[in-house]
């Protein structure tokens, strides 16, 4: 039986046009970082061309070595700038750092990465398989809502939930901008793409 973790772990859904907190659990990925716009970024191309060949033979040797199924998860990022106005009002990608993810099970282990890794290598594929590793992340307490539309057409909502939502929940942003992309943008048109924006928090006064 093949497993679908977004049907299983709440936190891969989420509504449009409503900011929800929830606590993400801590789990595991496929993790390549760099830096500058994805649109025009060699990095960026690069690391999704070597992310995705790792994750469909991590898959293909789960079912076939550990009798585990399960459908390869969509991608994800974080993202991050030393000005935070370069993802809202600005939107000036050049500035932007980030980290491509795939979440991949627990029971994948970092033996099985080294195994792929080194097939995916003898095919030629994975421009950047030395820069990819397979690492937690442990977000915790979170903000998030869907957004449909074009990517550029996220500031608004993250300006709202930067500076409106987060503040009036008495919490404060701590960890990166991450998203999650649930539609394919090579076949789906940019105003029904679907994207669950993420904003780990805490609550203002807590430690940590």
């Amino acid at each position: 039986m093949k497993i679908d973790f977004k049907k299983l772990i709440p936190s891969y859904s989420a509504k449009h046009g409503q900011f929800v907190v929830v606590t993400v659990p801590v789990m595991q990925y496929l993790m390549i970082d760099g830096h500058g716009d994805p649109n025009t970024a060699q990095s960026y191309k690069d690391a999704l061309t070597t992310l995705y060949p790792v994750a469909y033979a991590l898959k293909f040797l789960s079912k076939r070595e550990l009798g585990h199924d399960y459908t390869v998860m969509p991608l994800e990022a974080l993202w991050w700038s030393d000005d935070m106005e370069s993802f809202t009002s600005s939107r000036n990608k050049s500035r932007w750092d980030w980290t491509v993810l795939n979440m991949v099970p627990e029971w994948v282990t970092q033996e099985h990465l080294e195994m792929v890794r080194e097939t995916v290598a003898k095919k030629g594929d994975g421009p950047v398989l030395v820069a990819l590793r397979l690492e937690p992340l442990h977000e915790g307490l979170s903000v998030q809502t869907l957004h449909v539309g074009p990517y550029d057409e996220e500031g608004p909502v993250l300006e709202e939930m930067h500076n409106k939502f987060i503040p009036e929940q008495s919490m404060e942003m701590t960890g990166r901008h991450h998203e999650i992309y649930l539609s394919d943008p090579r076949r789906t048109a940019p105003e029904k793409l679907k994207t669950i924006l993420r904003q780990p928090v805490r609550n203002v006064g807590d430690a940590g």
